[in-house]
């Protein structure tokens, strides 16, 4: 009787113990999806399975943790922003030419606020941690790129490359300041160049305040 009990009660802390693994990966799974979006769905089709793929997404956490990101200086800022008016006006003339100083020109940026040089994809995954929003962009106008090299990308090909680097350009260059998800966020910019700060206040729910 006293072993049917016992065998009755270890039964029952094995299944709780499953019970609350369930919950906790439920959870774990809900969370990196909320954090990197696309990007989660992505890692599980290229890594072969959901096990797989959190852990992966886990470790680029972990990794980017270690990093010093930083904003830019504001000398940095507008030589990066003269520098991409340059790159966009060479492209009526030259779009080969332009694209690639692009590609070239956000890992100039990256390599200033602080992530490391390594390859491409490395880079990419670096960016899915805190700009998972636009680093897919990165992904597709460096896919254009890289098709450009053998000759099989279209001067319609290129613009979209454009479009797509400069999304990431100004997400990296522009600063979000406000850690309160519950208030309003301000995107710093300067898109004119003058020196001044142009802001456009975002609430949570990203909806634009106009200031009076």
């Amino acid at each position: 009787m006293q072993d049917n009990t016992l065998w009755i009660l270890i039964g029952a802390v094995v299944v709780l113990g499953l019970v609350f693994w369930m919950i906790a990966r439920r959870r774990n799974t809900a969370v990196l999806r909320e954090h990197f979006g696309d990007e989660y769905d992505r890692t599980v089709e290229a890594r072969g399975g959901v096990s797989k793929a959190e852990h992966d997404l886990a470790e680029r956490e972990a990794r980017v943790k270690k990093l010093d990101i930083r904003p830019l200086e504001p000398r940095q800022r507008s030589g990066f922003i003269e520098e991409w008016r340059e790159v966009k006006a060479v492209f009526v003339d030259s779009p080969v030419e332009a694209v690639h100083h692009a590609d070239r020109l956000l890992t100039k940026i990256m390599t200033a606020r602080g992530y490391p040089m390594g390859d491409f994809d490395r880079r990419y995954e670096d960016l899915t941690v805190d700009h998972g929003e636009v680093a897919r962009h990165y992904r597709e106008g460096h896919d254009i790129v890289v098709s450009d090299a053998s000759g099989q990308a279209s001067t319609e090909d290129l613009r979209q490359a454009m479009i797509h680097f400069e999304a990431l350009f100004d997400d990296l260059v522009n600063e979000v300041t406000g850690v309160d998800n519950t208030r309003p966020m301000r995107r710093k910019t300067d898109r004119d160049g003058d020196g001044d700060v142009d802001t456009v206040t975002h609430t949570a729910d990203g909806r634009r305040i106009i200031p009076n």
